[in-house]
């Protein structure tokens, strides 16, 4: 989107609006589709793992021990792959083969568990050989992507393919290639990514899904209250006493 100078912030938030209203029209009946598929995982007892690298990890973070959000998520996070540690080294080492592997067999994903892989370009060796990981275990892998970027890139991974080649289920985040949506000036160039937003959107809409889908099977539903509101769900579910930190770790994964 091209910018005049002032209100580009706006023209931002307006875009980021449009981003998010295309992932409503063309990506709804993924989204239920994902959501289907981490209810079923929960109804048989499974987790909903999440996995990304650089920013998308935050969507693994999105829904891990999250205000109205669902109690059986994993997210896989490791420090060498986010951005705290050092950003530009995290950047080198998505794109080391063979280190998917391991993460995914420390973290003890089963078959009856579903996965989902969120990255912008879907083209590094360490996305792309979850899913395959995953995929060689059985298990159902979800990819969070963008498409116009992804299918401009080429891969990384030693099998030359992308995320969203390898998953079972694609959902597309509607970023454009790049990510970046306000073409501030030609000096500035372009400014404003997206991916974020419309990734945590869908990552809170599988989530909805799947406790709407249990729910109308009768089926339990663990969800998050906030932690700073008075009356907490734990503290309903168990007459009234608040649960204690190591009775909420014996409940939930990596609490």
């Amino acid at each position: 989107m091209e910018n005049s100078g002032h209100g580009a912030g706006k023209q931002y938030l307006e875009a980021a609006l449009d981003r998010l209203e295309w992932v409503l029209r063309a990506q709804h009946e993924q989204i239920a589709a994902a959501g289907a598929a981490v209810a079923k995982a929960i109804a048989a007892g499974g987790w909903w793992f999440l996995f990304g690298t650089g920013h998308s990890h935050m969507l693994a973070e999105e829904a891990f021990y999250r205000a109205g959000g669902l109690k059986r998520v994993v997210p896989i996070l490791d420090g060498s792959l986010m951005l705290h540690e050092s950003a530009v080294q995290s950047t080198q080492i998505e794109r080391l083969s063979g280190l998917a592997e391991i993460l995914f067999q420390e973290r003890g994903i089963t078959e009856r568990d579903v996965l989902l892989i969120a990255s912008n370009s879907g083209r590094n060796a360490v996305t792309v050989e979850m899913a395959e990981t995953a995929k060689a275990h059985g298990v159902f892998t979800i990819a969070v992507t963008s498409l116009a970027h992804s299918r401009k890139a080429s891969s990384r991974a030693p099998s030359g393919r992308r995320l969203f080649e390898v998953a079972d289920l694609v959902i597309d985040n509607g970023a454009p290639y790049g990510d970046a949506v306000i073409a501030v000036s030609e000096r500035i160039g372009s400014m404003g990514p997206v991916s974020t937003i419309t990734g945590a959107a869908i990552v809170n809409a599988i989530a909805v899904e799947a406790a709407g889908r249990l729910d109308a099977e009768g089926l339990p539903v663990d969800v998050w209250i906030s932690a700073n509101v008075d009356r907490t769900e734990e503290a309903r579910a168990d007459g009234g006493q608040p649960l204690t930190p190591e009775q909420i770790r014996l409940r939930c994964r990596h609490i």
